[in-house]
């Protein structure tokens, strides 16, 4: 019988479990697909501790990659042994075996195996759109990317040098220092010793940044804003030091008319078609050697209770994959 991670009830790592669970035949519009590789992401956190709440009981996770084993009755582009790939919902990824609506999946090229493929997804559709289109980065920009020894982070930095931007970026120690600027990050800024409100300005001259990526949340978010130049965008898309508070929107208006943007990769990849063309500009700047995607940390699926306990410790960086034998 296959196995899944599931939890009952909302807490800490240790709420995980690993249990047999049923998977029934697909139902018209999925297939059955036997996972390879599930990709650890910090909204797997927010989901297992309550802060985004979901139904209970319930799986767990938004990212993988896998071999199509059954079809379900109108399925038509996809076959029984596609390699395929996805990101985002519905919770489950982190199973032996699951169910998958047919239209949320991605073919995978022949040159991108399934840890990669798994490592990549969330991670890397969640860059393009906040590179592409939340707010379209151009040659000459100067852009602040928090967090930029993480997942998220190394694929940003790595794309916005490709696209002609100078990249700060934030990180915890000179250990992540050096891995973001090995990645692409002109300035890092270690937050732990340095202002990086006070390291923008003087790296701007003053001007500030047209866009800060902030994954963070509650402890950089005014920080943030105060590192935007006037009509900047502000995108916040994370909350690994907890939700942003309530705030007077009239800061945007006396900052400086700046602009604030909550994306999600759920509302960016809601369109197939949209889904299909992201992946495809992931796929071919990967390909290009632009941008490399580093498993740093593996673990069995079964352990996945340990990997959210080293995530959340801020003990990872790069990729993080949940591996299945």
């Amino acid at each position: 019988m296959p196995h899944a991670i599931r939890f009952e009830t909302t807490g800490g790592p240790e709420v995980l479990r690993w249990m047999p669970v049923d998977v029934p035949p697909p139902a018209a519009g999925e297939v059955t697909l036997a996972q390879r590789a599930v990709g650890l992401n910090y909204i797997d956190t927010y989901h297992r501790s309550g802060l985004y709440p979901v139904a209970l009981p319930s799986g767990l996770g938004l990212e993988g990659a896998g071999v199509v084993t059954a079809l379900g009755a109108g399925v038509t582009d996809l076959a029984v042994g596609d390699r395929v790939a996805y990101a985002g919902g519905p919770l489950g990824a982190y199973a032996e075996l699951r169910n998958m609506p047919a239209d949320r999946l991605v073919k995978l090229p022949d040159g991108i195996d399934d840890a990669h493929a798994a490592a990549m997804m969330l991670q890397g559709l969640t860059a393009q759109y906040l590179l592409r289109r939340s707010y379209r980065v151009a040659a000459g920009d100067t852009i602040l990317v928090h967090a930029a020894a993480g997942g998220v982070g190394l694929i940003l930095c790595q794309w916005a040098r490709a696209l002609g931007a100078t990249v700060i970026g934030t990180v915890g120690s000179d250990e992540k220092a050096a891995l973001a600027q090995a990645h692409g990050c002109d300035h890092p800024v270690v937050y732990t010793r340095e202002n990086f409100a006070e390291r923008v300005r003087e790296i701007t001259g003053g001007a500030g940044v047209p866009v800060v990526y902030d994954s963070i949340g509650k402890d950089t978010f005014m920080d943030s804003l105060a590192c935007l130049r006037p009509l900047g965008m502000m995108v916040s898309f994370g909350n690994a030091s907890g939700p942003v508070p309530p705030f007077d929107i009239g800061v945007l208006a006396k900052m400086g008319s700046l602009f604030l943007t909550r994306p999600t990769i759920m509302s960016y990849t809601a369109r197939r078609e949209d889904l299909l063309a992201m992946a495809d500009e992931l796929f071919a700047v990967v390909a290009s050697g632009q941008v490399r995607v580093e498993i740093n940390q593996r673990y069995a699926l079964r352990d996945a209770a340990q990997a959210h306990r080293d995530l959340e410790a801020r003990r990872t960086t790069g990729s993080t994959v949940l591996e299945l034998s």
